[in-house]
């Protein structure tokens, strides 16, 4: 399986880690970590030597409680990291967490690979029509409301067919724009009890059917921390663990924070899966 990513190809016949880049002052686990200076240079410069295939930049926080971030006020903080990013690693791919449209030529420009949307497209009408336009990859999550309201009481009949109908749709929209270069995320902790988060990780193979890769977001969120009743900086074994059953179910791509742990993860469970 090969996905063109703006004319540079994700080779996900082994599974694949997308690092964390927040340049988010408030974001749940890293907030402000890397906001000052060019410390986010530093910082990806280690995810790359740790193993990572795809460093995803964000600047809008999507915790619990998050507002909206103005399109504007999202490019002004953007413009000069991915710019400085893209000169100093002309190789790796690049990823924008975004949710809107105004961002995707301008990314596209500056040499961005993928856009990453927790909206799915939900949120900005042009979405699609854009990202159509330009030669990048798109992970379309799933969410139930937005980061403001969407853990207040997270309702599914059938959560698993519900989001498998949900992409089902966008996809077909897509692909009546001749777009095919889709990811699915189906969004942990976004719009989800911790009940809803561990149906879906079970099931996680079920996602298999929309013959798209699947990105699986779950490092140090609460459906772990919560569980072992730890902060989000003690959630990295149960990271590993929630990552391990992942990738068993079907993951073709990681999202984390810890880089080096999730490619050993992968690397271990690669050479088990060589003696069943």
């Amino acid at each position: 399986m090969e996905m063109n990513c703006g004319g540079s190809f994700l080779n996900l016949q082994t599974p694949k880690v997308m690092g964390i880049l927040n340049l988010t002052q408030d974001s749940f686990y890293d907030g402000g970590r890397y906001h000052k200076g060019e410390e986010y240079l530093i910082h990806a410069q280690n995810m790359i030597e740790w193993g990572a295939h795809i460093i995803d930049v964000g600047v809008a926080s999507t915790r619990p409680g998050a507002t909206v971030i103005d399109p504007k006020d999202e490019w002004q903080i953007l413009q000069e990291p991915l710019t400085k990013l893209r000169k100093r690693f002309p190789d790796i791919l690049l990823s924008v967490d975004t949710y809107n449209a105004a961002q995707v030529e301008k990314c596209a420009h500056l040499g961005v690979n993928i856009i990453n949307d927790i909206s799915g497209g939900s949120w900005d009408e042009n979405m699609f029509k854009e990202i159509s336009r330009q030669n990048m990859a798109y992970v379309m999550m799933h969410i139930q409301g937005n980061p403001s309201n969407m853990q207040h009481k997270p309702q599914y009949t059938e959560v698993i067919n519900e989001l498998i109908t949900y992409f089902r749709k966008k996809i077909k929209i897509f692909k009546d724009l001749d777009f095919t270069q889709i990811i699915i995320d189906p969004g942990f902790g976004f719009g989800k009890t911790v009940e809803h988060n561990y149906e879906i990780l079970a099931n996680l193979h079920s996602f298999k059917s929309l013959e798209c890769p699947i990105l699986a977001g779950l490092s140090r969120k609460s459906m772990i921390f919560k569980m072992l009743d730890v902060s989000p900086k003690e959630a990295l074994n149960g990271t590993a663990v929630l990552n391990t059953l992942a990738l068993q179910q079907g993951a073709n791509i990681l999202r984390v924070h810890d880089v080096k742990q999730a490619n050993e993860t992968i690397k271990l469970l690669s050479k088990y899966k060589e003696y069943i």
